[in-house]
């Protein structure tokens, strides 16, 4: 999977790869796709719902530029894969889900490989973990119309956050918080989920 999907494709960071290849992915999807789980594609995982292909994930991961120190904000824990993978390199993740049974099935699947730095909640991500901020990144995986502004600001000074924006293909973004404000950058085209929830209000 790695070298055919991922570093073939242009996850260089050898801390991505090292924790894409730690995570056993056929824990985070269902029985009757988990054959497929070495795949580099999406797989359903549910309240049509997907868990996204390695490399996107990868290419996510290596996007926010971790070093080890960070905490994180992931908006849409699904599976409970990429929360996994970031869990790996980060210090800290936060990560939030909106459908309370996948939510529920993410916290069991992650207890039980061992993770202790991942804080889960059931709830709309829209507007983030206040309490829990500043992030030094933060990540997104479904896709909003437009970028929520709360969750960037709860974006850390030298943090950034990478989110899919539009549909029903969009665009991967990334914006950088500096002293001198929020730096946008395109990277490239995805097709991920509708963030719902309050997101569909905006």
């Amino acid at each position: 999977m790695i070298d055919s999907g991922i570093e073939a494709w242009g996850v260089n960071d050898p801390k991505v790869l090292e924790a894409l290849q730690r995570v056993p992915r056929h824990r985070f999807v269902p029985a009757d796709v988990a054959a497929s789980a070495y795949e580099n594609r999406p797989l359903p995982i549910g309240y049509g719902q997907t868990i996204s292909q390695p490399f996107i994930v990868g290419y996510m991961t290596e996007a926010l530029g971790l070093e080890g120190h960070e905490r994180v904000l992931e908006i849409g824990t699904g599976s409970g894969y990429q929360a996994a993978v970031l869990a790996e390199i980060a210090a800290e993740v936060y990560s939030i889900e909106i459908i309370a049974p996948l939510a529920e099935r993410a916290k069991a699947t992650l207890a039980s490989l061992g993770y202790e730095n991942i804080h889960l909640r059931t709830g709309d991500g829209y507007r983030g973990w206040p309490e829990a901020a500043p992030f030094d990144a933060i990540v997104i995986t479904a896709a909003p119309e437009h970028v929520p502004e709360p969750l960037l600001e709860q974006l850390a000074l030298g943090g950034c956050m990478v989110v899919p924006v539009g549909g029903p293909e969009q665009e991967l973004l990334r914006f950088t918080r500096s002293e001198d404000g929020i730096h946008e950058e395109r990277l490239l085209l995805v097709r991920f989920v509708p963030m719902t929830g309050e997101a569909l209000e905006k």
